[in-house]
Formats: C-alpha cells, sequence, structure tokens
C-alpha cells in the first residue's frame, strides 16, 4: 500500500520501524537510512524475519540537504519520516527532553504511528 522512506535508526527510529513493520498491510515497502548504513542493515536483518515488509537501507547524512533530496528522488517514497535528530540539537540540551518537544520521543511517534494505521 505505502513504500515509506525513513530517515534515522537510532533509538526512537529503531521504535518507529519496528511499529511500521507491525503492520505490513499499511507499510508494504520501508526503506531505513542513516548516516551508519551498518545499523540501518543490522535493524533490517533483524525485522525481515518477522514481518511481510519489504525492508531496504541506503547511507544518508540528514544533515546534508543534497542527500536527503537524492535518496528521496531515487527512492521515490510516498512518505517521508525524518526522524533523524540533528547534530545541531545535541549541544543544547537534555536530549531526550528535545526529543518530546519536538514531538520525536518514542511514545508521541508510537501513537502517530497507530492513529496513521487506523486511519485516524
Amino acid at each position: 500500500m505505502s513504500k515509506v522512506l525513513i530517515i534515522g535508526c537510532g533509538g526512537v527510529a529503531s521504535v518507529a520501524i519496528h511499529k511500521c513493520c507491525q503492520v505490513p498491510e499499511v507499510f508494504t515497502e520501508i526503506c531505513i537510512a542513516s548516516r551508519t548504513k551498518s545499523k540501518c542493515d543490522k535493524l533490517a536483518a533483524e525485522l525481515a524475519p518477522k514481518t511481510a515488509t519489504q525492508i531496504t537501507t541506503a547511507q544518508v547524512d540528514a544533515d546534508k540537504v543534497d542527500e536527503v533530496i537524492a535518496l528521496i528522488k531515487s527512492y521515490q517514497p510516498d512518505l517521508v519520516m525524518n526522524i533523524a535528530l540533528p547534530d545541531a540539537y545535541i549541544e543544547h540540551g537534555n536530549v531526550e527532553i528535545l526529543k518530546k518537544e519536538c514531538g520525536i520521543d518514542a511514545e508521541t511517534i508510537e501513537k502517530k504511528i497507530i492513529a496513521a494505521a487506523m486511519g485516524l
């Protein structure tokens, strides 16, 4: 049904990716992209036997707009979820508080994914 590009593979992004894979009839194809492709590959290998969602991986630095644009043009997703925490935020305070304030903490993302899957 949908082809999704998920940028990020850290703690919060991993939760979102797991949740998306639990609803393969909604999230039929996912490309996990991060600065460290090996993290994406590891997560994809872990999820592959547990989901019908087709998972691919890619390398991208979310802070580099040209790289993100090129990946979007190449993958042509229906939806882009940028769950990569920009490095600029890390120097400005507690990362967990910043994630919550920006709405990119695991709890908020899980609620949004469930709402989207249920068509709310």
